[in-house]
């Protein structure tokens, strides 16, 4: 059976098939994701783990998912497979993400406004009874259902990591 960039099923095969090869090699899977056109797709496969991601990370990954991409014929077109790190700005995927980067700096878009405002940058306070709450540079802490989050990422705290490569100069 082959499936279209559209598809809903593909993107939750491959997501059954990265995660599976992610912990076959000991990683997280953050995320898996297709862009491109319907005959040229782009299949991302975003993986971590504590220690940062390596080549070698990757490219296991990469083979393992490969395989069976081609094994179960799910792709009728060409494509393209890239594994990498989710970087430092990492995308926060599921409401666990805004749990495990509570007190980090990221910026969150929203479907609809709360309290006239969509764009939100600041500090994540934490996730209480399924609500994330978030301390926004200009209005303050405001709290917003997971389902509300249209796209966030983590943003890099430049003060705080100067801090840090000036700690492990002394």
């Amino acid at each position: 059976m082959r499936f279209g960039v559209g598809d809903t099923s593909l993107i939750e095969k491959l997501r059954k098939l990265a995660a599976k090869a992610s912990e076959a090699s000991g990683l997280e899977l953050v995320h898996v994701e297709i862009a491109g056109s319907k005959n040229n797709q782009i299949v991302r496969i975003y993986i971590d783990k504590p220690d940062g991601v390596v080549h070698e990370d990757c490219s296991a990954v990469s083979t393992l998912v490969g395989d069976e991409i081609e094994e179960q014929d799910l792709i009728a077109s060409a494509y393209t497979l890239e594994v990498s790190s989710p970087g430092i700005e990492r995308g926060l995927y599921r409401l666990e993400d805004f749990e495990r980067f509570s007190d980090s700096l990221a910026k969150v878009k929203t479907f609809s406004p709360i309290n006239g405002q969509r764009k939100f940058r600041g500090r994540i306070v934490g996730v209480e009874a399924g609500e994330i709450v978030f301390d926004d540079k200009t209005n303050g802490v405001v709290r917003f259902p997971y389902s509300n989050v249209a796209k966030a990422k983590l943003e890099i705290d430049i003060e705080e990591e100067i801090r840090r490569a000036n700690l492990g100069k002394s």
